[in-house]
């Protein structure tokens, strides 16, 4: 945990409280009522081959087991229309500064508030992986309000003593060690780390979507003038000429990392939620991006 001076815990507890109160009209009018629709599994999937009983539907043989076995086996399936809900976390040090109103980790708390209430209001389990250039905390899916708002806590002041990020170690994981088909929610701002080949290794197993916060501070500036920047990860220092041409070739770097990223999450074939990390307060600042998505995906069920 970090040091009482950073974050003390009546200052975490209260961040918490007001995230769910910020959370709970949109949990409770928005969200609820299409979770089913939107994230709930259409079928069954496959579990395991086990020796026929009594009982068991003849339908159900496997006929290739069943004949190097010389006994009969039957398929066993289980239902998909439960799915846990696993959070995948960045928490490198960039996430904790920043240009905005927020930083990106506190957006990123908001996002997961308002999503791991939603899940357990209907039932489901919630989960937590959260990553650096490793993976820092691995918290089971569970039921609960409370453990959601354990995972709330987590994504706002779990100690993260790394630089850099990769969300590849987490979707390796998931990947790996997830047996059962799950929802996954991949929060980070997809700019560096190799986890393009991980994130459609992860997508075949599970439902996996890209919640991309999108960084004020990848806009340049209006204006011309001087600057000294620090990058969070390396700790690198250096002072910028904010010129007519270094703010177009920075817009133009910035340009092509996100196209970089946004081949790799259509080839991966998953939803992206595009959620800005905002500059200023106003209203409905973490739940318009989440709506218009559960939108987007109920219409494409309808037409489907």
């Amino acid at each position: 945990m970090r040091d009482e001076g950073d974050a003390s815990l009546s200052e975490v507890l209260a961040e918490v409280r007001r995230i769910e109160v910020q959370s709970r009209r949109l949990v409770r009018d928005a969200m609820v009522g299409g979770w089913s629709s939107v994230f709930r599994g259409a079928g069954v999937e496959f579990e395991e081959v086990r020796e026929w009983a009594e009982g068991d539907d003849p339908r159900a043989i496997d006929w290739n087991v069943t004949a190097r076995a010389g006994r009969p086996f039957v398929k066993k399936h289980r239902s998909e229309r439960e799915l846990p809900v696993l959070f995948a976390l960045d928490l490198s040090a960039s996430s904790e500064g920043g240009f905005g109103l927020w930083s990106a980790r506190q957006t990123a708390a908001r996002v997961v508030a308002c999503l791991a209430l939603a899940a357990v209001r209907t039932g489901d389990k919630v989960g937590l992986v959260a990553f650096g250039d490793r993976v820092l905390r691995r918290v089971p899916a569970q039921r609960g309000r409370a453990h959601a708002l354990r995972i709330v806590r987590d994504a706002l002041v779990l100690d993260a003593p790394v630089k850099r990020t990769d969300p590849g170690v987490a979707l390796d994981l998931l990947a790996r060690a997830e047996r059962r088909r799950a929802v996954v929610f991949l929060v980070s701002d997809f700019l560096w780390g190799t986890w393009p080949r991980a994130l459609a290794s992860c997508a075949r197993r599970h439902d996996v979507i890209a919640v991309r916060l999108l960084l004020p501070e990848l806009a340049p500036p209006a204006t011309g003038g001087l600057e000294r920047l620090r990058d969070p990860e390396t700790l690198a220092s250096v002072v910028v000429d904010w010129t007519p041409k270094a703010r177009e070739a920075y817009a133009a770097r910035v340009a092509r990392a996100k196209a970089r990223a946004d081949e790799a999450l259509a080839r991966a074939g998953v939803d992206v939620m595009d959620v800005p990390v905002p500059r200023e307060a106003g209203r409905d600042l973490v739940a318009g991006p989440i709506l218009r998505f559960f939108r987007m995906r109920e219409l494409r069920g309808a037409k489907a």
